[in-house]
């Protein structure tokens, strides 16, 4: 599949590569996020090597880095007698350096795992090597966690090194059009439901079917890429899977508070917390606290949620049903599936309109300084969008349903606003409403009167 979106990302390695001077860019995200399809894209057309650590012994991945480097220069001792240490890889690369050169070192972590003094290792080799070269030195991970000690931390040996650095996130919704050109909002807001906006995944789907039978073909049936994918991640991610497995479980089932976990789990509250963290930093899960709270890290209102879409999927659709699916039950799986796909669609609607809120920030139809959601007792607001200069609150009601908003959902959006304490005597009011099947006459003469926004599945009206 064609290289699709990370303009930004690429332009973060181009200024890098641009720059006078030695370089060094971590470069880090989750698995299968697309970090190596990135890097291979940047050095496209420049003078460039590329490695790829593996879990082997230190000594064999000097030999393969040796052998890598030694092509490059066409060096022939090299390419068959490897590096015997860290620092003569250093030496050559100062000793060849010839103009601007791009070295990449992919899934450092393994490294690290080969040799725990790598990185000592590699900060004495940029102080006494390559720090007045015009090397361009990339070291890309996906296990967040190692790379954030070994690299990114304040007391991480290679903090002070680093000239930047670039976390590779997941893409945006809009990117899904250059993914599956002429395919509908409708389809493409399955797809993301199901496999969220990871490369790797995505490139997995058939677009000449439609989601149910990406979900038979993909999912459920055994021995595929994604039956047993939520386990490795895991695995591959953290030192303790099973406790992690164990929470994710549980706030899949209904269970979004800290107490409810610690209930669920038999874990004590320190260490649900700290696997939450975790959780989160890796961008599995999400807290989510009312817009409205002046102290958002004190707040008692959080609740947590599976972020990562495929994880949200697969935790509601696949665990549950593992010992059908097993005996080859999919069809009945497939059927419990088609009953309830349209309301969760609907929840990554809600997510998707907050882009779609962006956008229009960026071509100056809303303007707002924080976005979110805002719940209180058996009241709820999916969008609340605050900006504090002009006083300003737009609220949002998102629809994903066969019928036509009408009139009625803006007047209750309208009631509940009014709830909200906010600047309450002195602000500006604006509302927004997110629709799959359009918007009754009645509501779309409202709106002229009363200047409400309408988004029709992703765009705007009027």
């Amino acid at each position: 599949m064609r290289f699709v979106d990370r303009e930004s990302e690429l332009a973060v390695l181009e200024r890098a590569f641009a720059g006078a001077g030695f370089r060094f860019i971590p470069v880090y995200g989750r698995r299968r996020i697309g970090k190596t399809r990135l890097v291979q894209e940047f050095i496209e057309g420049k003078q460039a090597i590329y490695f790829l650590a593996d879990s082997i012994a230190e000594t064999e991945q000097l030999k393969s880095l040796g052998r890598i480097v030694g092509e490059h220069f066409n060096d022939t001792i090299l390419t068959e007698a490897g590096f015997r240490d860290w620092q003569q890889f250093f030496r050559y690369l100062k000793e060849k350096e010839s103009g601007r050169l791009v070295v990449v070192i992919d899934e450092f972590p393994y490294l690290v795992n080969s040799n725990r003094a790598v990185s000592s290792i590699f900060q004495k080799g940029i102080d006494e090597h390559l720090k007045n070269s015009n090397l361009c030195l990339i070291l890309m991970g996906s296990s967040i966690g190692m790379m954030e000690k070994e690299v990114l931390f304040y007391k991480a040996p290679l903090y002070g090194r680093r000239t930047g650095s670039l976390e590779v996130k997941e893409m945006p919704f809009d990117s899904l059009y250059n993914f599956f050109p002429g395919k509908p909002f409708d389809e493409l807001m399955a797809i993301h439901a199901v496999f969220g906006m990871i490369p790797a995944y995505l490139e997995k789907v058939y677009p000449e079917v439609d989601i149910l039978e990406n979900i038979r073909l993909l999912i459920l049936e055994k021995g595929t890429f994604f039956s047993n994918e939520v386990e490795y991640v895991l695995m591959e991610e953290l030192r303790e899977p099973r406790n992690y497995f164990a929470i994710l479980k549980s706030v899949s089932q209904g269970k979004r508070k800290l107490s409810e976990m610690i209930n669920e789990t038999g874990f004590e509250k320190s260490h649900v917390s700290r696997y939450l963290d975790i959780l989160r930093g890796l961008g599995f899960v999400k807290k989510e606290i009312p817009i409205t709270e002046k102290h958002p890290e004190k707040s008692k209102q959080g609740l947590y949620a599976i972020e990562d879409r495929f994880f949200a999927f697969w935790f509601k659709y696949v665990l549950p049903y593992r010992s059908s699916l097993e005996i080859g039950k999919y069809e009945h799986v497939l059927k419990l599936i088609r009953g309830s796909l349209e309301q969760h669609i609907s929840q990554a609607y809600e997510a998707v309109s907050r882009e779609i809120c962006l956008r229009m920030m960026e071509k100056g139809t809303m303007q707002f300084t924080a976005i979110g959601k805002w719940w209180s007792r058996n009241e709820e607001i999916d969008l609340v969008a605050m900006d504090e200069q002009t006083k300003t609150a737009t609220f949002g009601e998102c629809k994903w349903s066969g019928k036509r908003v009408g009139v009625n959902v803006y007047e209750d959006l309208v009631r509940k606003s009014r709830l909200i304490d906010w600047h309450h005597d002195d602000r500006t009011d604006r509302f927004v409403l997110f629709s799959k099947s359009g918007f009754t006459e009645g509501m779309l003469a409202l709106a002229k009167k009363e200047k409400v926004l309408l988004v029709h599945k992703d765009r705007v009206l009027g």
